[in-house]
């Protein structure tokens, strides 16, 4: 199994769609507190797609040629280079199967690469016990733990702030 990242093609607008529409599942874990809906193909097309296009804040994650998700970053305060990425793999037939855990590490090499940050973050839930445990497995650290401030069907749930320095992503080497 292959997996890389990359800027989308412009021919592959309607297979990306169809891919990020597909099913819920992704949704659950990616902040499910925050309402989301499929967007219109148009407005696919608009803002995320454009994105994919330009590859500087979100990329593919390509599984032997095949998309399968993407990976992501925004600026929490761009004056004080604070950046936070991510990962979704929204097709769940490629879930536990170790391609987020290669897919986030280039994504995060490519930031320290292509900007002048100091530090990457990532920012989860409690209600995400993959993604805690990925980040820790690849040497963020636990930065902060806001108890309780994510209500999602009847339940609160801990936001948890991970990061990695430039130094640190360096020695793991």
């Amino acid at each position: 199994m292959r997996i890389t990242i990359r800027p989308a093609k412009p021919s592959e607008l309607e297979v990306i769609y169809a891919l990020v529409i597909s099913n819920d599942e992704w949704a659950k874990f990616n902040g499910p507190y925050f309402p989301y809906s499929h967007p219109s193909l148009e407005m696919f097309e608009e803002h995320s797609f454009q994105r994919l296009l330009d590859g500087d804040d979100m990329q593919l994650v390509v599984v032997d040629g095949v998309p399968v998700g993407t990976v992501s970053c925004y600026w929490e305060c761009e004056e004080t280079r604070w950046l936070e990425a991510g990962v979704v793999i929204y097709n769940s037939e490629y879930w536990g199967k170790g391609i987020a855990a290669l897919a986030l590490p280039l994504w995060v090499t490519y930031q320290f690469e292509n900007k002048q940050i100091e530090r990457v973050g990532l920012t989860t839930w409690s209600g995400n016990p993959r993604m805690m445990s990925l980040a820790l497995k690849l040497g963020f650290l636990q930065e902060a733990r806001l108890r309780k401030v994510r209500y999602y069907q009847g339940e609160y749930y801990d936001s948890l702030k991970y990061g990695v320095l430039r130094s640190e992503w360096l020695e793991r080497g």
